[in-house]
């Protein structure tokens, strides 16, 4: 298979620094704005993707096509493009990178590959690649997986596990659980701790006990909030991954409504990029108390 395009839907924050460093290592990347906000037009064009017409023309055009997006929106857009393949006969590799479920993957899957088109089942493990630092890990399975390990000469770190589609977001599932899922619960935790007085006695405690942790949650909670709103529909997914292997399903859903919560606030309403408020630790937990003493609809 001969890689010249990439098609990425859609180019938000993970989705337009992937594409920026594929189109630094030669490959021309495609996107379709149609209906997309300015922000996420001004990380297109900062990543250098060409805005294509519609649907019809990214799937005729694209290679491959990369879906990158908020999971709530994963089977939606699945469907959106199904339709674009079929209307076009348009002959690509369809790589779902998205937090979701196994048997939304597979789901997914069956959609994409009943239009003729291929599939590869992506999971994404660590952050943008920014600045030259070492970018994500894409864990990768399915039957057209070699194809898309292909994209490892084009800057890419893709780590193939196997032949079966729902391996790679199995991996995901599992892995956000620990890292997301340990941030909602320490969210709470120190909220909790803020809203009764405590805060000053449970930071000192936790930087005598628990040091390494504190030190974690100090890097990770300030810039937890302007992705808040995309963490709802990952621990959703999570929740069903558990649920369908015959675990409880509950803390993930509690993460999910700690994230819905914060999303509602003032800290959910700004961008990654252009962060104003809740820049450390103690500033998250304070607005994040504040905004429990408010009724419900109040800014």
């Amino acid at each position: 298979m001969e890689i010249r395009i990439i098609g990425v839907l859609s180019p938000g924050d993970m989705g337009h620094a992937i594409a920026r460093v594929l189109q630094q290592h030669g490959l021309q990347v495609i996107t379709s704005l149609r209906g997309r906000s300015p922000r996420t037009a001004a990380l297109a064009a900062a990543a250098g993707m060409v805005d294509v017409a519609d649907d019809e023309t990214l799937v005729r055009e694209a290679d491959v096509l990369l879906s990158i997006l908020p999971p709530a929106q994963a089977y939606a857009l699945a469907e959106r493009i199904a339709r674009a393949i079929e209307i076009t006969h348009a002959s690509l590799l369809f790589a779902d990178c998205n937090a979701i479920a196994p048997q939304t993957v597979q789901a997914i899957e069956q959609l994409i590959v009943s239009t003729g088109a291929y599939f590869a089942d992506v999971g994404i493990i660590g952050g943008p690649p920014r600045g030259g630092q070492r970018g994500p890990r894409l864990y990768a399975s399915g039957p057209h997986v070699s194809e898309l390990a292909l994209l490892a000469a084009y800057g890419l770190d893709i780590r193939v596990l196997g032949p079966q589609s729902g391996q790679a977001s199995g991996l995901k599932m599992c892995y956000a659980s620990l890292t997301k899922g340990l941030t909602a619960l320490a969210g709470e935790a120190l909220t909790t701790a803020r809203a009764l007085g405590l805060s000053e006695a449970f930071s000192s405690e936790l930087r005598s006990s628990q040091g390494t942790l504190l030190s974690m949650l100090e890097r990770q909670l300030p810039s937890m909030p302007p992705k808040a709103y995309r963490w709802v529909g990952e621990m959703e997914e999570i929740a069903k991954t558990f649920a369908d292997v015959g675990l409880p399903p509950q803390m993930l859903e509690g993460a999910a409504a700690f994230y819905r919560f914060v999303q509602q606030t003032e800290l959910g309403t700004e961008t990654p990029e252009a962060r104003q408020r809740g820049q450390t630790l103690d500033e998250v937990t304070v607005l994040l108390a504040a905004a429990l003493a408010q009724p419900p609809g109040n800014d």
